[in-house]
């Protein structure tokens, strides 16, 4: 018994270390006094200072958020309607649209990104921010879907016919009832609506402009002359506002669940 919990124990360890060791060194070496070597030559803050006074960077990562929170608002916002809408409504055509939901979700991003090109080129729309603000909609929308729709699948659906009974027509069930119930799986949702907007590259690369440039984007055509210690103090900040989106989402959760 004990050795097969030791080998749980191993074995979980070392799937957590194959994660989070990569992401240890890097944050390492954004403090290392060092612009090429990877050994280390003493602690310094001049990587960060330095990203501090890249206006340039600044800019673009004030894009990159802000695309992100638009993005990640309109897909939760249309995908928490486009998930009611499938559960609650028979309509024809309903199983094949539910779907073209996982046909989005395992589409390579590179077919999306080329087919939002050639729709935007058909409709002779500028590259720029409306182009990465409708393909980013796109790509969180069905992830949005799926997410709001698996908390629904655990719904009791008599609460919704008590309801009507009662005399709440759709509009009053779906704000005093709906939305309270989904609130946990509406921000999983725009939390990862906004990380994928955040960090991709693919489908930003076919549709953005010269005239807009993104964070994801930024950092790739830094990457490839090298990784500078400025790309790991980069990450190492956006890591720690990771970290503090998923803090933030927790504590909301454990209130709602301690006000319940």
């Amino acid at each position: 018994m004990r050795s097969s919990q030791l080998a749980k124990w191993f074995y979980t360890f070392f799937i957590y270390a194959f994660f989070y060791i990569p992401i240890f060194i890097l944050i390492v070496y954004s403090f290392n006094n060092s612009a090429f070597s990877l050994v280390w030559h003493g602690f310094t803050f001049q990587w960060y200072q330095e990203l501090w006074q890249d206006s340039d960077l600044q800019v673009v990562t004030l894009h990159s958020v802000v695309l992100g929170v638009l993005a990640s608002t309109i897909g939760t916002t249309l995908g928490t309607l486009a998930a009611v809408s499938l559960y609650r409504y028979k309509f024809q055509g309903k199983k094949l649209l539910h779907g073209l939901i996982f046909v989005l979700i395992v589409s390579p991003d590179i077919v999306m990104g080329i087919a939002l090109l050639i729709l935007f080129s058909a409709l002779k729309m500028p590259l720029g921010f409306w182009t990465l603000l409708l393909a980013h909609i796109t790509l969180c929308l069905p992830f949005v879907v799926v997410t709001v729709y698996g908390r629904l699948a655990d719904f009791d659906k008599n609460i919704f016919e008590a309801a009507r009974d009662l005399g709440a027509k759709d509009f009053t069930i779906f704000i005093k009832i709906i939305v309270p119930l989904l609130a946990p799986a509406i921000l999983a949702g725009w939390l990862l609506s906004f990380s994928l907007s955040l960090d991709d590259v693919i489908i930003s690369y076919f549709v953005t402009g010269p005239d807009f440039n993104i964070l994801p984007l930024q950092i790739y055509s830094m990457v490839r002359l090298g990784v500078k210690p400025e790309i790991n103090a980069l990450c190492t900040v956006l890591f720690g506002l990771t970290l503090l989106l998923v803090g933030i989402s927790q504590l909301a959760l454990r209130q709602r669940v301690n006000n319940e």
